[in-house]
């Protein structure tokens, strides 16, 4: 579909002390919040190193023998945590549906470090499984400290992205700020293996979903086989690669913060074209997801007398903990 809309916005202007330039990224940003869901960015102030560290320890990871990956295998279905084999996840069932496992393999870490000053918060009810420890392989070396150096880059953007947020939808520039303080956001690498033998009926890289956070910031690289993202005719168009930038798309904790005025998009992975089942991919996604007991209720601009809050109000965890643990099969090395 030529019309589908997929901008690419510079951040380089918000960063500066110009009201004008950061208004006029806010509104580009709501126009695509509000249209497809999805947006690219530039400018975003993430170094290239950081990005390339990441990308060298997650290769060097998934190109381990199969039983030095499961050494670190997801210890339970709710813990979104290291290794997940393929074959283990189905995100289709994110949109109630079923389908053949996904064609891929995961590493996963959650926040980093629990602050000695403030345990209570990280271990009281509703906590869990938010905040459970990572689990970190022996090899490659340097894996943890790649981790945590995009960790802290995407804590940056996910503010400034956030502060983005509020300006286009007329709130303070700060308001989200409060609510993700002390977030329990998700940083993946998914990696895409080469199909050496031919996807069963129905199986995707990942299967057609919405991301339940509040939005994810995706790099994603230039290979067969990649990001598609469909439009309001139900008509799917592969998302752009932007070798300088991230894909930012909109979660479902968002789209009902929102009323539905930011749209959280149907997405999914698809196989390599053409019977090209010899090409592997590798993407980064850092899921933003704010404080477990951040209260989800439409914001003051999004509802007025002709528009009345379509959503109960509901806590991060009470909506995504659950529905994002029925994603996961057992893992074979936790049993």
């Amino acid at each position: 579909m030529s019309t589908f809309e997929f901008p690419i916005v510079d951040l380089a202007p918000w960063y500066g002390a110009d009201a004008t330039a950061k208004q006029r990224i806010a509104d580009l940003i709501r126009i695509a919040c509000e249209g497809a869901g999805f947006f690219a960015i530039r400018g975003h102030r993430v170094p290239e190193k950081t990005i390339a560290g990441l990308r060298l320890a997650a290769r060097g990871f998934f190109a381990l023998p199969a039983e030095e990956k499961l050494r670190v295998a997801r210890p339970k279905p709710e813990q979104n945590r290291a290794y997940h084999p393929d074959g283990t996840e189905t995100l289709a069932r994110l949109a109630g549906n079923e389908s053949p496992p996904d064609y891929k393999e995961v590493f996963a870490m959650g926040p980093p470090d629990v602050p000695a000053d403030d345990p209570w918060y990280h271990t009281a009810a509703g906590a869990y499984p938010n905040y459970a420890p990572n689990l970190w392989p022996a090899a490659p070396a340097g894996f943890e400290a790649a981790w945590r150096a995009y960790w802290s880059a995407m804590e940056d953007l996910q503010d400034t992205i956030c502060r983005i947020f509020a300006l286009a939808l007329d709130l303070p520039e700060d308001w989200f700020l409060r609510h993700i303080d002390r977030h329990c956001s998700m940083l993946r690498a998914l990696y895409y293996p080469a199909q050496r033998q031919p996807p069963r009926p129905g199986q995707l890289r990942a299967g057609a979903h919405t991301d339940l956070g509040m939005l994810t910031i995706l790099k994603n690289e230039r290979a067969e086989g990649g990001l598609e993202v469909r439009d309001l005719a139900g008509r799917w168009h592969a998302a752009p690669v932007v070798d300088d930038g991230f894909i930012v798309n909109i979660g479902d904790l968002l789209m009902r913060w929102t009323n539905d005025r930011f749209i959280s998009t149907l997405h999914r992975v698809a196989n390599p074209a053409d019977g090209r089942t010899g090409t592997d991919r590798l993407s980064i996604a850092y899921f933003v997801a704010p404080n477990y007991d951040a209260v989800i209720e439409c914001v003051p601009t999004c509802q007025g007398p002709d528009r009345p809050p379509k959503y109960p109000p509901v806590t991060v965890a009470g909506y995504r903990n659950a529905r994002f643990a029925a994603t996961a099969a057992p893992n074979p090395a936790a049993a």
